[in-house]
């Protein structure tokens, strides 16, 4: 099976009989421990990611590794989209807000993201893109729209509590008095109604109710539903990652209740203090945009945003590509879809968010 290794810090040796491979049925493992171990890696970096693409999106994954004498020096997860609508894109990772090459080793990265060049030219595609934490190549080109919210919790939920700037935490209280409640779901069930319903109300195409299962499945304990009600409703409801010493909240979304009983706010502090009494250390809000609704409301929270610089290889591509709500060409795409009925925009959503990546 071979050994991992994780080094602390970036080493610039080249490791003797440095090998690019494809990961195979089998190795998972394998991979998942040097993912557990490298410091740079995250949740998005897990094998099971490979298992999500191909069979929730029905998308090929290229998960390379780069080895030498049996040790893994470096993973990149990479996933192939192919879209009429959207061009033809390698992505790490795609549905993911982080990705990239994650290794400590300089020779195997700059091997892993050669491989992954190459591969883009030997599919044709648009553009390789590389979904970073920190600017990894001056040469390509970076797009800054997106930054992530990230923070330390204290071991004492009433220390976290007190650390939400008072306005914010005024909306976590009036969540409580309402008579909120939260509670942790084995399904999807609720969670896809409350969702589904929030994204359409935003004018964003949902994704499927299989792909929610999948990621159940596929991550086990490491993927958590925690839904709030009140008399019995559902009000809202979030998907949640758990990666070593993080929690990461990252589906969520709320019935038209949600806005007036200031459920999100109760739930994403429900998600940090069980996370707290948990015995976790990060908190990640995950990626917005920036200057958008979300934006804003993770920093009332008292998170600074952190700039996730994204990094393009243009292959056929002229530029880089702008599929976001955001875009003026989109505009009247989301006027119309938040006039759709639900049933309509839950039956053709998943037909397009495949495609977004």
């Amino acid at each position: 099976m071979g050994r991992v290794v994780a080094a602390a810090r970036s080493v610039e040796r080249e490791p003797a009989g440095l090998q690019v491979r494809r990961l195979e049925a089998g190795q998972e493992s394998r991979w998942d421990s040097y993912v557990q171990n490298d410091p740079e890696a995250t949740f998005f970096h897990r094998s099971g990611w490979k298992t999500v693409l191909e069979r929730a999106f029905r998308h090929e994954a290229f998960f390379l590794y780069a080895e030498s004498e049996g040790d893994i020096q470096g993973v990149l997860p990479l996933g192939y989209i192919r879209s009429r609508l959207f061009g033809k894109a390698l992505i790490s990772t795609p549905f993911c807000v982080y990705g990239g090459v994650a290794s400590c080793n300089v020779a195997a990265r700059n091997a892993l993201e050669k491989e992954a060049e190459d591969l883009a030219l030997r599919l044709g595609a648009d553009y390789l893109e590389m979904r970073n934490r920190t600017e990894r190549r001056p040469d390509w080109l970076t797009k800054t729209l997106y930054v992530t919210f990230r923070k330390e919790l204290a071991p004492d939920p009433d220390e976290n509590m007190k650390a939400i700037p008072r306005r914010q935490r005024a909306m976590v209280r009036k969540g409580i008095q309402a008579g909120l409640r939260s509670e942790l779901d084995g399904d999807v069930g609720r969670l896809f109604d409350a969702y589904s319903q929030s994204v359409r109300n935003l004018g964003t195409p949902v994704f499927s109710r299989k792909y929610l299962e999948t990621l159940m499945d596929v991550f086990g304990r490491d993927c958590e539903v925690l839904t709030v009600t009140k008399d019995g409703r559902t009000i809202s409801s979030v998907l949640s990652f758990y990666f070593r010493d993080e929690v990461l909240p990252y589906y969520g979304g709320g019935t038209r209740e949600a806005k007036e009983l200031r459920a999100n706010d109760f739930m994403y502090w429900e998600v940090m203090r069980r996370a707290c009494e948990r015995g976790l250390r990060i908190f990640d809000y995950g990626r917005s945009k920036r200057g958008t609704g979300s934006y804003h409301f993770k920093k009332n929270w008292g998170f600074e945003p952190e700039a996730l610089p994204y990094q393009y290889r243009l292959v056929k591509a002229k530029e880089m590509p702008n599929v976001n709500p955001l875009n003026p060409k989109y505009r009247l795409f989301v006027r119309l879809w938040k006039c759709l009925p639900l049933p309509l925009s839950r039956s053709l959503g998943p037909l397009i968010s495949r495609n977004l990546g």
